[in-house]
């Protein structure tokens, strides 16, 4: 439940900052007339991501055993990927995606009503998509019958919704160089455990050997069915008798990773307390009023 409340309230607070950036933008431009456009895009992008999210849960649910397990397998190695990227991507860029926004949105405005639907569309779709994938793969991967993953995934994206809403109300300041940072980096270690189990995943299918060559196997010493081993299984994909392979992706995926991803960089300095979206500096440096209510 942890680890798809982390993935929701890290992917869902990346689209309520952009969201908030391109309302604030417009509010403060005195360009309301464009709000209907950028909340249609959104919607829109919100709609696909969640029908994305029905077709792969009710689509698999058609397929052989074996089919579905290399689905899973495929999907977990194709959202961990994006994943990566994405914490990566966000840790370089985050500091200037206002001022990118801002450029697009301009663009947008020029051009008329459908290039805005379009701007808000693919600035929130991407974040959808991701989520909706990655929340999957980590739902199949955890894999013990019960809604608690979709119950966490839910309320990180509901934590996320507030947040953002607080940012734009200005009541809240906090650094989001080291948020994103830190989430970004416990991401990845729930993202090494959803690489690992869909590896196994893809052994099950017979695409890959070594389904019986376990590595170790401590099922004795911490149980799958007690309360400790359910919540190792729930943070960090757990699983007390992996193969070899399986440990082998793991390490090979995690360690590396994080090496990379906390190497000291400017963008990772992290200096300042970045605020309300609406209440941030702009490139010059000057402090715009605050924006008028929405």
């Amino acid at each position: 439940m942890f680890s798809n409340y982390l993935i929701g309230l890290r992917e869902g607070l990346e689209a309520s900052l952009v969201v908030c950036i391109l309302i604030a933008y417009l509010v403060k431009t005195g360009r309301t007339d464009a709000l209907k456009p950028i909340w249609t895009g959104i919607a829109v992008a919100v709609l696909i991501a969640m029908g994305f999210g029905c077709v792969l849960e009710f689509g698999s649910q058609e397929l052989t055993f074996k089919a579905q397990e290399a689905l899973g397998g495929s999907l977990s190695v194709v959202a961990v990927g994006l994943v990566t990227w994405m914490v990566f991507w966000m840790r370089r860029t985050a500091r200037h995606l206002k001022s990118e926004l801002h450029g697009k949105l301009d663009a947008a405005l020029a051009m008329g009503t459908g290039a805005l639907v379009a701007t808000a569309f693919l600035a929130v779709g991407r974040e959808g998509l991701e989520t909706a994938l990655f929340v999957w793969a980590s739902v199949h991967a955890a894999g013990d019958g019960t809604p608690r993953p979709l119950v966490g995934a839910a309320l990180g994206l509901a934590t996320a919704v507030f947040l953002g809403w607080l940012f734009y109300r200005g009541a809240l300041k906090i650094n989001l160089a080291k948020f994103f940072t830190w989430t970004g980096g416990m991401l990845v270690v729930v993202a090494a455990g959803v690489l690992a189990y869909g590896f196994h995943d893809l052994q099950e299918a017979d695409w890959i050997p070594g389904l019986t060559n376990q590595a170790f196997d401590i099922s004795d010493t911490i149980p799958p069915d007690s309360w400790y081993g359910t919540l190792l299984k729930g943070v960090f994909n757990f699983q007390p008798d992996p193969t070899v392979l399986q440990v082998t992706v793991w390490l090979l995926y995690l360690v590396p990773t994080l090496v990379l991803f906390f190497a000291p960089v400017g963008f990772a300095s992290g200096k300042g307390k970045v605020k309300a979206p609406d209440d941030a500096p702009d490139d010059q440096g000057s402090r715009p009023s605050k924006a008028p209510q929405a």
